[in-house]
């Protein structure tokens, strides 16, 4: 055995070999297990970048997906918001019309109502406004902007009262109605008097006079709470509705777009000036379109108006973004057949454009056909009480000027299709007519916008 002394000494030999740096673990670690030389830095450097674009490669992609998750979640709620302001406004819209229905019902009256006229107001050369109260001071009823007034006048030599329509030119309001009347001049190729119940108005008929009237009515209106864009077109004084539906639409949906097309022929014929530009000044949804035949040396281009031209499809298609547009148009008859065939021809559905005549209407005459021509064959009309037969004509617009050429006295009113006074039974045959305010009931006839289709026969 080793003397301790010995054996202690070769531990601390042992130990202090352990001590080299040559001979410790980690410099063993470093030289045999850590790989080392340019090679593993390049491949390192490699893979450290594989892997920092495969994360950002991860983190992009679910920042897409969220973001895609996102706009799908935003476009299905703006769809269902979509959705929901369009029921609300279809709510509102009925309960609107129900609620006119019920003040209609609850104010409204049969027959005829007496008027005061409490003013008067010229507002453009030949077209005057008459503001109209109730004699009897009860509330009115509210109507749907667009829609007339029927007035029954007995006018001096006449032995029937006289019978017209005219558009209610203002909002509804509880304590007025206002028509805005356009004094008719005779024509200039015919030898036809003026027109008898328009120049009655604006010579005869002052402020402090009582007027006999019936309720409003008529099929010419304008739902103001629908939110589908609007077109609103009027020739002359067919501005009349137009500045009704305007007024109120500002009133219960500003936010609807409406593009307002008012033609005449210089600032002497455009009523109402002042008061489209302040309802444009302050809806910025607005937009009018002003133009002129024939402008005055002192009118303005872009401050009068904005166009020097007749209002037309051309014309629309520059300014309008697209044809989706409801189109109301009221004027002369040549204007509306004008534009309602370049709208067709546009592309604009027959549901979409609607029209209201003013002044006396002409139907579409019969064309003949070449059997007809051929025989010199003529439709016959047959007036069921006075018991005459009579060979048609072409050249009468209609059947009511017809009869009365011939010696027929016939009940007429407005003669342009609204009040219905010239209505009679359909006996027999058909006849062809164009559209008309007033409700026509099967197996009746509008004398005053109708024209046979071939033998008829009436209760006339």
């Amino acid at each position: 055995m080793l003397p301790d002394t010995h054996v202690r000494r070769h531990h601390l030999t042992v130990l202090d070999n352990l001590d080299e740096p040559e001979l410790s673990s980690s410099k063993i670690a470093r030289e045999y297990l850590t790989p080392s030389g340019p090679e593993f830095t390049s491949t390192r450097c490699t893979m450290i970048q594989v892997a920092g674009v495969i994360l950002c490669a991860f983190i992009v992609a679910h920042v897409v997906l969220y973001i895609a998750s996102t706009l799908r979640q935003l476009a299905s709620a703006s769809h269902r918001d979509q959705l929901a302001q369009r029921l609300l406004l279809e709510r509102i819209s009925a309960a609107n019309a129900l609620r006119v229905q019920r003040e209609q019902a609850q104010h409204s009256w049969s027959g005829t109502r007496k008027f005061e006229v409490r003013k008067k107001q010229l507002e453009a050369e030949d077209q005057c406004s008459f503001y109209l109260v109730p004699h009897d001071g009860r509330e009115l009823p509210l109507f749907m902007p667009g829609q007339y007034l029927t007035f029954r006048l007995g006018i001096p030599g006449r032995d029937k009262p006289a019978i017209r329509c005219y558009s209610l030119s203002d909002g509804p309001r509880t304590d007025y109605f206002r028509v805005t009347i356009k004094r008719v001049p005779p024509p200039r190729d015919k030898d036809v008097p003026p027109g008898l119940v328009s120049n009655y108005f604006h010579d005869h008929v002052s402020e402090g006079d009582i007027l006999d009237c019936n309720a409003p009515r008529g099929d010419f209106f304008i739902t103001p709470e629908d939110s589908s864009p609007v077109v609103l077109i009027g020739g002359g004084v067919g501005i009349t509705p137009m500045l009704s539906m305007l007024t109120r639409v500002t009133e219960v949906n500003p936010g609807r777009e409406i593009w307002v097309f008012y033609g005449v022929r210089s600032s002497a014929d455009h009523a109402f000036k002042t008061r489209f530009e302040e309802l444009a000044a302050h809806n910025g949804n607005i937009r009018l379109c002003i133009c002129y035949t024939r402008p005055d040396q002192s009118d303005v281009e872009g401050k009068d108006y904005q166009y020097a031209q007749r209002i037309s499809v051309d014309l629309f298609k520059k300014l309008l973004p697209s044809n989706n547009y409801e189109f109301y148009i009221c004027g002369p008859p040549p204007m509306m057949t004008a534009l309602t065939t370049d709208l067709k021809e546009w592309g604009v559905p027959d549901n979409r454009v609607f029209i209201e005549a003013f002044g006396k209407a002409s139907a579409p005459k019969k064309k003949a056909t070449p059997k007809e021509e051929e025989a010199g064959a003529a439709p016959k009309i047959k007036f069921g009480r006075t018991g005459k037969e009579l060979v048609w004509s072409d050249e009468f617009d209609n059947i009511l000027d017809f009869a009365e050429d011939k010696g027929i006295t016939m009940d007429s009113g407005c003669r342009a299709g609204n009040c219905g006074e010239c209505e009679v039974a359909l006996l027999s045959g058909k006849v062809s007519c164009v559209s008309a305010g007033a409700e026509i009931v099967e197996g009746s006839c509008l004398t005053c916008i109708a024209v046979p289709d071939g033998d008829i026969a009436i209760d006339a």
